[in-house]
């Protein structure tokens, strides 16, 4: 019991990147995380953290040992839930990550809502258009937008994703509809630069996955900006159908190339293999199949 509380103690402290930071947030004094420290490595023989006056690091060693006692700490926490859980309401705190041009408008409501149905569950979202990485950074499911996912993690699919090329009724207008994709190479167009392929559109030709290179005149790492200066007539957007969808039914904005749209993107919620799945976890990923399958229902593809 020892060392798994001076385990505790070690990856507080790297986390919380001090030990005074540590003993604040832990509840515990800055001696008595330093002396778990300390004893922690005595009993394994190495030094796990490199101390100066200035600043605190774990050795190479040391994030080794943080990295699998992250784990294991997270694995009994799980076996714990998952026992208490088995006998009552799921509690406890979850983390998640997901995508900021996502989060920001599609995923709020549905976590208040979650939170709403499980008042024993506190949560933590972050929105980052990263992919993190869930053990390491300590987070316990993420909601991803992406084409088929990293086997090392369970993924459930939650719905499609569809992304679509827009302009403005009077852009078409002034430089014609285009009719293939190549079409749209040299016209202006806004990139989303939250896309991966923002200057090289991809689309489906003949069956075939073709890529365009296209020329923008504004940049933007947010959906509904593209989507505004789309409606401007500033150009050819390529952005999530959600940004832009009541754009479209209202006739501010025309789809186009909708033949030639790829239709590989999904949203997945992801979570890490592990023995004992807690009840927190599998009543999140739960809730989420069905708030999106109900918004399917009235607004498909998402």
């Amino acid at each position: 019991m020892e060392s798994l509380t001076r385990m505790q103690a070690f990856v507080q402290v790297v986390e919380a990147g001090g030990f005074s930071a540590a003993a604040r947030k832990a509840g515990k004094s800055k001696a008595l995380l330093s002396k778990y420290v300390r004893d922690l490595e005595d009993e394994l023989g190495v030094r796990l953290l490199n101390r100066t006056t200035r600043q605190l690091a774990p050795t190479e060693v040391g994030v080794a040992y943080h990295r699998e006692a992250v784990d294991i700490l997270q694995r009994l926490d799980d076996l714990t839930a998952s026992v208490r859980d088995s006998h009552g309401e799921p509690r406890g705190h979850l983390r998640i990550s997901g995508p900021r041009f996502f989060g920001d408008s599609e995923l709020g409501g549905a976590i208040t809502e979650f939170m709403a149905t499980h008042p024993e569950i506190t949560v933590d979202i972050r929105l980052d258009d990263r992919f993190v990485d869930l053990v390491e950074e300590g987070f316990d499911v993420a909601i991803r937008v992406s084409e088929p996912v990293d086997s090392s993690l369970i993924a459930r699919r939650l719905a499609p994703f569809r992304v679509v090329c827009c302009a403005a009724p009077a852009w078409i207008a002034a430089h014609g509809r285009p009719e293939k994709p190549a079409d749209l190479a040299g016209l202006p167009a806004i990139a989303d630069t939250n896309a991966r392929n923002w200057s090289h559109w991809p689309f489906v030709v003949d069956g075939e996955r073709i890529v365009v290179p296209v020329t923008a005149r504004l940049h933007a790492n947010a959906p509904q900006v593209a989507a505004t200066a789309a409606e401007a007539g500033l150009g050819v957007a390529r952005t999530p159908w959600f940004a832009v969808r009541r754009a479209v039914e209202e006739g501010r904005l025309e789809v186009l190339l909708a033949d030639h749209e790829l239709r590989n993107l999904t949203v997945h919620a992801v979570y890490p293999h592990r023995r004992h799945l807690s009840a927190k976890v599998r009543v999140f990923v739960d809730f989420m199949v069905g708030w999106f399958e109900r918004r399917r229902r009235s607004e498909p593809c998402v």
